[in-house]
């Protein structure tokens, strides 16, 4: 017996789909017969990873996407629906990790986490939630951290938008409770080896963060995917509202 339903013929889009969490889960959804969009703003990779995906019998749509741009939100949506009809799931996971302590921080870094972390993923679920709500069903997927539940030092700004993804979908899954079968899921991984920690700006950090990878078996981005499918499997009647998932050798 297969712990999830048949999820074949859906339509995903998953953010951030160029590498890491978007990437695997992406390939997961495929192999299981969701027709997938990919959306990122590296349309190389995108390519490479539909071209992976149709070669192995699955169905995808690649849109280059700055989640940023409220135009590329909207071209998105609108390519989405052209190619497929209808959106049954949206996999918020597009992110930036630009970890560095407040008094030395650039500023901009504080805009673009905000940017892409938060105000992307409230956007485009503005965008989405209404094709859910004409078809009376639909699963939003928002990816946070063990960051949006404890803040640390380095992670103020960061964790500040994983708090605000935390409060922004218990609200809308409260909004959207009784509306025929929508559901929202918040996903808070712990320490996942992906590229996110290629990108801190502080050195310091940055060598922190390595070192903590080298002293543990780090979740997989493949991890993630397999908890995120789990989620989108599930009956109808059920919701799973909140997974927490940490490497069994992460201790805070």
């Amino acid at each position: 017996m297969s712990i999830i339903e048949d999820i074949s013929g859906k339509v995903a889009i998953v953010t951030g789909a160029s590498s890491g969490i978007g990437e695997a889960t992406a390939r997961l959804l495929a192999n299981e017969g969701v027709r997938v969009v990919l959306a990122a703003r590296r349309e190389d990779e995108l390519e490479d990873l539909a071209a992976q995906i149709e070669l192995d019998g699955g169905d995808s749509l690649v849109v280059p996407t700055d989640v940023t741009d409220d135009a590329d939100i909207q071209q998105l949506v609108d390519q989405t629906v052209d190619a497929f009809g209808q959106v049954d799931i949206l996999i918020n996971n597009a992110g930036v990790m630009l970890l560095e302590e407040v008094q030395d921080a650039d500023t901009d870094n504080f805009q673009q986490m905000v940017d892409v972390n938060l105000s992307g993923l409230m956007k485009l679920t503005h965008a989405v939630l209404p094709i859910m709500q004409e078809h009376g069903s639909g699963h939003i997927i928002n990816i946070s951290s063990v960051a949006g539940r404890k803040s640390f030092p380095g992670s103020s700004v960061y964790s500040a938008t994983k708090f605000g993804v935390n409060g922004f979908s218990e609200g809308l899954r409260q909004e959207v409770t009784g509306e025929g079968d929508i559901r929202v899921t918040l996903i808070e991984p712990g320490f996942v080896d992906t590229e996110l920690d290629d990108h801190i700006p502080d050195e310091e950090r940055k060598q922190q963060t390595k070192e903590v990878h080298e002293t543990m078996d780090s979740l997989t981005s493949e991890d993630i995917a397999r908890s995120i499918t789990y989620a989108v499997g599930q009956p109808a009647r059920v919701d799973v509202n909140e997974l927490l998932i940490r490497p069994t050798q992460q201790e805070l």
